[in-house]
């Protein structure tokens, strides 16, 4: 299962975060031991007080060129795995997301 889909409101990634990672970014695509692929993506940000899932809405925001209200944790609040909604048009965000990934 692909670590992204398209919803009828945009486009949901199931992501891996890593807070206290040491630095903001997205390490690409990993595929779970159940064969279900998320986004690597890690945080400065400690894990508590929402800190760690503030730092990946914002980051989300940035590389995908979105506003940060366009950016919803929809799953996994307190889990390390997680479901992110990112709001718009999916075939665009999508093209936004591969590039990214493509040039990684």
């Amino acid at each position: 299962m692909p670590a992204w889909r398209e919803s009828q409101t945009g486009l949901l990634l199931s992501v891996r975060l890593t807070p206290r990672g040491g630095r903001d970014g997205l390490d690409g695509v990993e595929t779970l031991t159940e064969g279900r692929e998320v986004l690597k993506i890690r945080v400065r940000a400690a894990p508590r007080e929402g800190q760690a899932n503030a730092a990946l809405v914002a980051l989300l925001a940035r590389l995908m060129d979105v506003p940060r209200s366009r950016v919803r944790l929809v799953a996994g609040a307190s889990a390390r795995l997680k479901t992110v909604l990112l709001e718009g048009d999916a075939p665009v965000l999508l093209a936004r997301l591969e590039a990214f990934l493509a040039a990684g």
